[in-house]
């Protein structure tokens, strides 16, 4: 396998699990078979279309294809039938979502350097790309996005683009480093949850 089509492989898992993810929330909202599909391919595609739009790739991933339209699709049916075995699941929806942050943050981190991108506006719209879908998804089921609740998310994000980055400087091979920095991001994720760590935050006057 390339390296090209392991990094496309890689987004396509990613926009899959995202889509599990935003039809699991639209289960837990109880909604019904459209709003299902709507969530799924919100949290699936949202964060792909602000990278490749960031990006100037046209046309977008999500459209020059069917490919990501079916893992989405593929995702929320999944989830239509299914959700009742995937809710057994230990906190079914976090653990996607943070399995959807790294694919996304590093994949987003590659395709940006692979479009000439310095290094820290690499790393930048790799963590857009990995938080895009996941407030999309939030924030149309008007939930404040994950991202800027207390929970360690964007840092998360953040270490697995960083770990693309590290990696180009250092000539590792791309599909190698991906994988790390995508394991590294969501093991952060899912950890800043059951251990209750939080992002800094500034003291306040009461």
């Amino acid at each position: 396998m390339t390296p090209a089509l392991a990094l496309t492989s890689l987004d396509l898992l990613g926009t899959f699990v995202f889509g599990l993810s935003g039809a699991m929330l639209a289960v837990r909202r109880d909604l019904d078979v459209f709003g299902i599909a709507v969530l799924a391919l919100a949290a699936a595609l949202s964060g792909g279309l602000i990278r490749d739009m960031a990006l100037g790739a046209t046309p977008v991933a999500a459209l020059a294809s069917s490919h990501y339209l079916l893992a989405a699709g593929g995702a929320a049916l999944c989830v239509y039938f299914g959700h009742r075995q995937i809710e057994k699941l230990s906190k079914p929806v976090m653990i996607l979502d943070a399995l959807g942050l790294g694919l996304f943050a590093v994949t987003g981190t590659r395709k940006a350097l692979e479009h000439g991108l310095d290094p820290l506006p690499a790393i930048v719209l790799g963590v857009l790309s990995a938080v895009g879908g996941g407030a999309v998804r939030d924030l149309l089921v008007t939930e404040v996005p994950r991202v800027l609740r207390e929970e360690v998310y964007a840092l998360a994000a953040l270490l697995g683009a960083g770990i693309v980055v590290l990696g180009d400087l250092l000539a590792l091979d791309p599909v190698i480093a991906a994988m790390a920095g995508a394991a590294a991001a969501a093991l952060i994720r899912i950890l800043s949850v059951l251990r209750g760590w939080q992002a800094p935050k500034p003291g306040r006057r009461d």
